[in-house]
């Protein structure tokens, strides 16, 4: 049994290195968009570069999150933790040198790599060294100081842009990383290595970032590339899904278990899932560009004027997933997503010469509400929809589809709202196109919101319930529960 107490030093330690990996995951995902003009601008790079500046790394870390999780219970989570920040640290480190926009693509998409082998890690790292009665609240401050990271990130990624340049926002990772290794391989003890046995489901987690990438590709270059390119690749992006679902289904132990998707309520959730985070993660990706190109804002009144919904997910995602469990989550899951629907339409008003406190701040503060009223019970419904053994599975794939979701949405709102290459250096084109955007982004909301009340219900009594409540983050919910055990063969 774990025995590290929270008040001892090893304690503390312990909870600075997992908060220092997994904010630099997090804060990737997040503060890159704010840079996006600038890096398109220094590296002379089209709309379509940019798109693929967020998906490649998105694409890799949904794809091997699953993955990433079994590799620490087989060979130890402190090891593959340590792997996954170094291995973070040298992508970021190709970021920041990336002399063309090719480079700084496929340095993203390593980086993601490292955040599938750390961002599992970082919160199992917890739950296999604390003591029990001290596990609920290294868990409750991992969250909260996390959620400040996620805070106070859009802020420090504008001032970097605005001041030595978009390239710190990835070379910042690396002293980050040479503080957490060493702090990590002398305070943390190992753990999880010696009970997982058989193969690994390599195949799945390959066809499953294949069809990924891929479709996505297909997506982003629809409007620019030949025709007969993107179609073969839209083909080959749906056999390796289907090749992806029917090699889950024959393995004995997969990566994705199909049964899982028995449960009414588990299936539901997820679909509630990837029209939320969809809606989500295109909303964050164009409103950093919306406010640069048509507002006039620079990187970091950029970066700050996004910071209420964050701020508002910090301190009261704990009180929302309260509520939830007195009247159950078919409510929340309801309103919540009408209310981000409504703030992106608010956000139709932010034009040329818009007011901050008149236009962007009602915008935000509705969409806020909206994401504070549905993360929580969302987590909490998917952690029991199914058996308590399988909570830790659970999670991951609801955090693994929300990504997946927003990377889709990221290549195609551009093509749907007919963004040109060059649309982020034409301020009219792209406030036109921003707008279709927000409509489109409601209108995924709105069904996720119809699926919600016609197909969610209360959980039965005594279900898993999460420890992550205080939420900061905006790419995907929390993971929750113990990491996938065994899963992989």
């Amino acid at each position: 049994m774990p025995d590290v107490r929270l008040a001892s030093p090893q304690g503390k330690w312990i909870l600075l290195t997992t908060v220092l990996g997994s904010s630099m995951a997090l804060l990737d995902s997040t503060v890159v968009n704010v840079a996006l003009p600038r890096i398109g601008r220094d590296l002379d790079a089209d709309m379509a570069a940019l798109q693929w500046t967020v998906n490649a790394y998105m694409v890799t870390l949904a794809g091997l999150i699953l993955l990433g999780g079994a590799l620490g219970d087989r060979f130890g989570r402190r090891k593959v933790f340590v792997v996954g920040v170094v291995w973070f640290a040298v992508a970021s480190l190709l970021c920041g040198i990336a002399p063309n926009a090719g480079v700084l693509i496929a340095a993203r998409a390593l980086q993601g790599v490292g955040g599938a082998l750390l961002t599992p890690g970082s919160l199992a790292l917890i739950q296999a060294s604390f003591h029990p009665d001290d596990r609920g609240r290294a868990v409750g401050l991992w969250s909260g100081f996390g959620g400040v990271g996620a805070a106070v990130g859009p802020f420090v990624g504008g001032w970097l842009v605005d001041g030595p340049g978009w390239r710190w926002v990835f070379l910042l990772n690396v002293p980050l990383a040479l503080l957490c290794v060493p702090v990590a391989l002398r305070h943390v003890p190992e753990s999880g290595g010696e009970g997982a046995r058989g193969r690994f489901d390599v195949l799945g987690a390959v066809l499953g970032a294949s069809a990924l990438a891929l479709l996505t590709y297909a997506l982003i270059e629809a409007a620019g590339a030949d025709s007969l390119v993107v179609a073969g690749t839209a083909v080959a992006g749906a056999v390796a899904a289907v090749a992806f679902v029917v090699v889950e289904r024959r393995r004995s132990e997969p990566m994705m278990p199909p049964d899982i998707f028995s449960s009414r309520q588990f299936t539901a959730v997820n679909l509630v899932t990837l029209c939320v985070y969809a809606a989500l993660g295109g909303f964050f990706f164009l409103a950093a560009l919306q406010l640069q190109v048509v507002v006039g804002y620079s990187a970091l009144a950029a970066g700050t004027a996004l910071l209420p919904t964050t701020v508002l997910m910090l301190l009261l995602s704990a009180r929302s997933g309260e509520l939830a469990d007195r009247i159950g989550p078919r409510l929340p899951l309801t309103v919540g997503p009408l209310l981000c629907a409504a703030g992106m339409l608010l956000m139709l008003r932010v034009g040329p010469g818009a007011s901050y406190v008149a236009d962007v701040l009602p915008a935000l503060m509705v969409l806020g509400l909206g994401m504070v009223t549905l993360v929580a019970p969302l987590t909490a419904t998917v952690l029991g929809s199914v058996d308590v053994s399988r909570a830790g599975l659970a999670s991951g794939i609801n955090n693994a589809a929300a990504r997946a979701a927003g990377l889709v949405a990221v290549a195609a709102l551009p093509l749907l709202a007919g963004m040109g290459e060059e649309a982020y250096r034409e301020p009219a084109a792209f406030d036109a196109a921003f707008g279709k955007s927000m409509a489109w982004c409601a209108g995924a909301l709105v069904v996720g919101s119809v699926v919600a009340a016609a197909a969610v219900r209360r959980p039965p009594p005594g279900c898993k319930r999460p420890e992550c409540l205080r939420q900061g983050g905006v790419t995907a919910p929390p993971l929750e529960g113990e990491p996938v055990r065994k899963r992989l063969s």
